[in-house]
């Protein structure tokens, strides 16, 4: 694994942290989840570094992007994406997101078509009921938890960790996206994001209709899809009835079932076939 060059641009605003994996073609620029961080991108960017170059970042209010008290939702982080391909000298680039990332992909996708060259959405970006949404959240609430811990010392953060259920099997890369995030607080460590950017956050995203930029989407689209959900069949991010939506409505649009994985374990496990789906949709650029 080749850890990455890290990297502080502008966003609309506030400064992006980027870690940033050399290559050839590209870049793909990944847009991470709600509670994560560039990190998570490591598996990928092993895959598909040489060849693209990719681009990771930390949403504001995460990893070690600047942490604004307010600003949290979909409109702010486009703006950011806009800002840092600015900044970057980037006209167009591949996005793929995961889960929140997802959603502010296509979003971004829709709303600056002539910035995307294709789009990759990881487990992510289609329009639940609100009952799909309460039980996603409701997934998603160990994730959450977290936030508000405070732990001894950085080992006994791992150990905590590492008996999440969700996240395994644990991997040298899993261990590096946590000790990414911890910092020392009084009485120890926590994470370095603070829950009431991921209250408004949560409270933004459930107000976006993402149907409503399906149609908008000009350019080619991959949806990979884990089966297996967060924790069980009722919390899947993207239930049949939902992806099949996507795929009419989305005028060039895939979908590729990720067997076996679950919502974490479709960005942090090796999967060859999840490899190959996003090499041959990138072919040709």
């Amino acid at each position: 694994m080749s850890a990455p060059i890290m990297k502080k641009v502008k966003g609309a605003g506030v400064k992006i942290n980027l870690a940033m994996w050399e290559g050839s073609l590209g870049p793909i620029l990944c847009v991470h989840g709600i509670t994560a961080n560039c990190r998570c991108w490591d598996v990928l960017a092993d895959v598909l570094a040489p060849e693209y170059q990719i681009l990771a970042m930390d949403l504001r209010g995460r990893g070690r992007s600047e942490k604004p008290a307010k600003g949290y939702s979909l409109e702010t982080h486009l703006r950011d994406m806009n800002a840092l391909m600015d900044d970057l000298g980037i006209d167009r680039a591949v996005v793929m997101g995961h889960s929140l990332g997802a959603f502010i992909g296509l979003a971004f996708a829709a709303q600056y078509p002539q910035r995307v060259d294709r789009l990759i959405l990881v487990d992510g970006g289609g329009d639940l009921s609100k009952e799909q949404m309460d039980n996603v959240f409701q997934g998603i609430k160990p994730a959450l938890d977290r936030l508000t811990m405070v732990f001894p010392s950085v080992s006994d953060y791992l150990t905590a960790m590492k008996q999440a259920t969700y996240i395994q099997p644990w991997s040298a890369e899993i261990e590096g996206y946590y000790r990414y995030e911890i910092e020392s607080t009084e009485g120890g460590v926590c994470t370095n994001i603070h829950p009431s950017r991921i209250a408004e956050e949560a409270n933004n995203i459930r107000k976006v209709k993402s149907a409503a930029f399906y149609s908008q989407v000009r350019c080619p689209v991959l949806v990979l899809r884990a089966p297996q959900g967060l924790f069980s069949d009722d919390d899947i991010l993207l239930p049949e009835d939902v992806l099949d939506r996507m795929v009419r409505e989305i005028p060039d649009a895939r979908r590729f079932d990720v067997d076996g994985m679950n919502h974490y374990g479709i960005v942090f496990q090796p999967h060859e076939a999840r490899n190959q789906a996003i090499r041959e949709f990138l072919k040709g650029l």
